[in-house]
């Protein structure tokens, strides 16, 4: 018997690491789409919540309800629950990564993505903190 496991994952982008009942873990590091150029896809899940924890970097999370957007400045250590159905996405410096806590195999079969609305867009612009702008 394992007493104890370790996961760590240096590369770009997510990768799901640790798998139990229902339930699985990752790790999400910077990639190209976290820059505000590439910020037009949003996304959702119908069927799960989806948490994140920054650890590492400069973050920034926006919601929406297909109406109004929420923007919040993560700050490491704290968790940020995404309930399903809630658009999401994420805007980051190069040295953010996140700890994903989500159903298992969230990512395979209930991820939704649209772009985002003219609207959400200017509700964007208008709240970038000066690290995002660039």
């Amino acid at each position: 018997m394992v007493l104890l496991e370790k996961h760590s994952w240096e590369e770009v982008g997510y990768k799901p690491l640790v798998f139990s009942d229902g339930w699985q873990a990752a790790l999400l590091n910077w990639e190209p789409i976290f820059e505000l150029a590439n910020a037009g896809e949003i996304e959702r899940h119908n069927q799960t919540d989806e948490v994140f924890v920054l650890w590492r970097g400069r973050a920034l999370m926006f919601v929406s309800d297909g109406e109004r957007l929420q923007v919040e400045e993560m700050q490491p250590g704290v968790i940020y629950n995404v309930p399903r159905t809630v658009w999401h996405n994420l805007l980051a410096d190069r040295e953010a990564s996140w700890i994903i806590v989500e159903n298992r195999d969230t990512h395979l079969g209930d991820t939704e993505l649209r772009r985002m609305t003219a609207a959400e867009w200017d509700q964007l612009q208008v709240v970038l903190p000066e690290w995002v702008k660039g």
